[in-house]
């Protein structure tokens, strides 16, 4: 089976002191990091000798410079700093890795900042031409602190919008909140992004298993895992009758689409350029399983803003019941509106 050969990444964020950096420390270290590459935007306040100092692995780690911005770590982790521009760095990464002047890395992770709207930062990459041919996203990973990511939910824009496109939301300093202060944030967390996983965590251990491969395709078994790579947001059925409800300034709503079948590819796509150039502002994510007329296999197709990404032909893969359907995520959207606009093509 051909699997999607470009380099997964982890899009890792998370608010300012939600312990990311905690976690991050703790993932640069753990054995089963060896052939992953970490950019750390040296602009945080956790650059390389932060991490280094934080680390009571210091003393004893045999570091060795390979170039400027990249340290290969005893664990086989292979870290390096933002240059300038991310692109430029992804790209230096990938030619460094083709010439073999670095070691082989086989995914990528990329810290962003706290205040870091993710989609933008995806946006951007995924338009870049050698960029899109290299790599692919494989998830969103945000860091929320148990204690104040509530609070900081409901009065920052940003952490709410990092809450909301998230593929894994990892719950930080667990053993520092009380119970009720982490049940609210998770009923919280539902509401907002329903088919995002959860894990709670303490000092920042995490098994890395559960933010690296958790995407697309599963490493292991080289299969396609669309379903739990869409994960659909589960809805309570409206009482017939009823219209869905009218969303309040500044809400962010995720809802499916049911696409009518059968469809084409070649008459979809032009249309859901158009739709994201229409609804980009508002639209926060877009993910969806494509079971194409004029495709050899489904499709996984997935936009961000303005910006729909090239599509992942799914070989190997189908489904019993081949439904076409869309995720939508989205800020300040009209439900019923964005229904009828992705059926009109």
């Amino acid at each position: 089976m051909d699997m999607d050969k470009r380099i997964p990444v982890t899009l890792l964020t998370g608010f300012l002191g939600s312990g990311k950096t905690t976690l991050l420390n703790k993932l640069l270290h753990h054995p089963d990091m060896r052939d992953t590459a970490i950019i750390i935007n040296e602009l945080g306040d956790a650059g390389l000798d932060q991490i280094f100092a934080n680390s009571n692995l210091a003393q004893n780690i045999e570091n060795e410079h390979i170039t400027d911005n990249t340290v290969l770590l005893s664990s086989g982790c292979l870290c390096c700093t933002l240059k300038n521009e991310l692109a430029d760095t992804m790209r230096d990464l990938f030619f460094k890795r083709a010439l073999q002047a670095i070691p082989q890395f086989n995914r990528l992770i990329i810290e962003t900042t706290g205040m870091a709207d993710p989609g933008p930062i995806l946006a951007n990459l995924m338009n870049e031409p050698v960029i899109e041919s290299v790599y692919r996203l494989d998830a969103v990973v945000v860091t929320i602190d148990s204690i104040y990511g509530l609070q900081q939910i409901e009065e920052n824009t940003e952490a709410l919008k990092q809450a909301a496109v998230a593929d894994v939301l990892v719950l930080t300093k667990t053993d520092l909140a009380s119970a009720e202060q982490i049940n609210a944030l998770k009923e919280k967390l539902i509401t907002i992004n329903p088919g995002a996983t959860q894990h709670k965590i303490a000092h920042g251990e995490l098994d890395p298993a559960f933010v690296v491969d958790v995407g697309l395709f599963d490493l292991a078994t080289k299969h396609p895992e669309p379903q739990r790579w869409l994960r659909a947001p589960i809805k309570q059925a409206q009482p017939k009758g009823t219209l869905p409800q009218k969303t309040h300034n500044d809400d962010i709503t995720s809802f499916t689409v049911i696409m009518p079948s059968p469809l084409n590819w070649s008459q979809l796509k032009p249309h859901l350029l158009s739709f994201c150039q229409k609804y980009g502002k508002n639209l926060l994510r877009l993910k969806g399983i494509i079971h194409a007329a004029d495709q050899s296999a489904p499709l996984a197709i997935h936009a961000v803003h303005f910006t729909p990404y090239p599509p992942t032909l799914l070989e190997g893969w189908t489904e019993d019941e081949p439904l076409s359907r869309i995720v939508i995520i989205g800020k300040d959207l009209d439900e019923l509106e964005i229904r009828k606009a992705l059926m009109q093509f």
